[in-house]
């Protein structure tokens, strides 16, 4: 039996082997694997549809599409790197490289682009993927965390309604969500079961940093004034005000959607590609729109962690890899790839594009956030993930459900936090 498993799993080597990265077949013709992390219909048929054009582009450089999974894929893509069987060209996220970036799994781009690609991008989207001195990733669509608000229950109320040039303080959403408050309806739901990122994220509008990186370039957790801002606003909706429902805390964004449409909540805090299920799945009459999350001491600023295209450090063919990203990133296809996604493509000439500033569905209010994007706070804190799991999310959890104060949430986060992070910075 022991002999016919590791006849089997030399099989599969073998197998594997034949598909390696970068091959190239002894007619000279490289084959180049692309693994997408596209979801959403719309979206695997643009990205799909791009690799059918660069296919028919390139006689001798071809793009095997591969689909690829958001769930689980940074262990997939370390299981892949540990095997020396990852994608040429890897779809996902910035906040998810910086282990592949300084443990050498990953290409450094920095000559690898072309400066048309460079210079379309802002620094700041850059920052996002440049880990060291070397750049990981290219960082190509992003989305805002916005207001998804009933249209009808707002108008009915008579609230002042936001817009990205005369956004709600985070005092003023507090007020009216109380004020949309009723016998068994709420202002806002709060789906964190993810808390952590979406703390982090929205508490740059007030200043909130957590993160402070020393001369040394040694990272400590300090909660700040600013860092207490969207926690408290939070905490006080669900515990004092009762404007917010405890039982979405630990939800996801899609699972408050029923909740919303059946008229239980006014608004919903959710990321802008969300915007396509809720067109999908709304009653028929449904009237919703997109206001901007509120800001704060630092305005409408808050991070994000763009979604990326890398190259595998094992690919042996770079430079192609480089040319194809270089083509699917072309401004009218960076277009095609944001409205496909509902997000934001990162790119100023496709940002500029008429398709996305029209007032349906929102696009122009997500459009006039981009400015006020930036990288999320834990993007190259080395051992976040840990300090996110062990330490950040049960604390926030708890502190949002009123199980413990801010003094509490603020002493697991800097002390028992900075003790994870220590074993990172040795």
């Amino acid at each position: 039996m022991r002999t016919r498993i590791t006849t089997a799993v030399a099989a599969l080597l073998l197998l594997l082997a034949g598909c390696s990265t970068g091959g190239t077949r002894d007619d000279g013709r490289i084959t180049l694997r692309f693994q997408s992390l596209a979801w959403q219909q719309e979206s695997v048929a643009a990205n799909k549809e791009l690799v059918r054009e660069w296919n028919a582009a390139h006689e001798d450089v071809k793009v095997e599409y591969v689909q690829g999974n958001w769930d689980g894929v940074h262990d997939q893509l370390l299981t892949s790197f540990e095997g020396g069987e990852a994608p040429d060209v890897i779809h996902d996220a910035s906040d998810d490289l910086a282990d592949f970036a300084y443990g050498g799994d990953l290409a450094d781009l920095s000559g690898l682009l072309p400066e048309r690609l460079k210079s379309d991008i802002p620094q700041r989207s850059w920052q996002a993927t440049t880990f060291g001195k070397g750049v990981y990733g290219v960082p190509f669509l992003q989305e805002p965390r916005v207001l998804v608000a009933n249209s009808a229950w707002l108008r009915k109320a008579r609230v002042r309604i936001p817009t990205p040039g005369h956004p709600w303080s985070w005092d003023e959403f507090r007020r009216i969500t109380a004020q949309l408050s009723g016998e068994g309806r709420y202002g806002v739901a709060w789906p964190l079961k993810e808390p952590v990122s979406v703390t982090l994220n929205l508490g740059l509008s007030a200043g909130g940093t957590l993160f402070e990186r020393g001369s040394d370039g040694k990272v400590t957790v300090r909660f700040g004034a600013g860092d207490a801002v969207v926690p408290r606003t939070v905490h006080d909706q669900v515990a004092r005000d009762r404007s917010a429902p405890a039982s979405t805390l630990g939800s996801g964004g899609s699972d408050t959607l029923p909740g919303f449409f059946g008229g239980r909540y006014a608004m919903v805090p959710l990321g802008f590609s969300y915007r396509q299920q809720i067109e999908q799945q709304a009653p028929k009459g449904f009237e919703w729109q997109v206001l901007p999350a509120p800001a704060g001491a630092d305005g409408l600023t808050q991070g994000v962690s763009p979604q990326t295209l890398s190259i595998a450090e094992d690919c042996t063919h770079k430079k192609e890899a480089a040319a194809f990203i270089d083509f699917l990133l072309r401004p009218k296809n960076m277009v095609r790839l944001a409205l496909g996604d509902w997000m934001l493509p990162t790119g100023t000439q496709a940002l500029a594009d008429p398709a996305l500033h029209t007032a349906e569905h929102g696009w122009a209010t997500g459009t006039a956030l981009a400015g006020h994007l930036r990288p999320a706070p834990a993007q190259s804190v080395r051992g976040y993930p840990e300090w996110k799991d062990k330490i950040a999310t049960p604390a926030y959890q708890e502190y949002y459900s009123g199980a413990i104060g801010l003094g509490e949430l603020r002493k697991r986060l800097e002390e028992d936090g900075n003790l994870v992070l220590a074993r990172y910075q040795r």
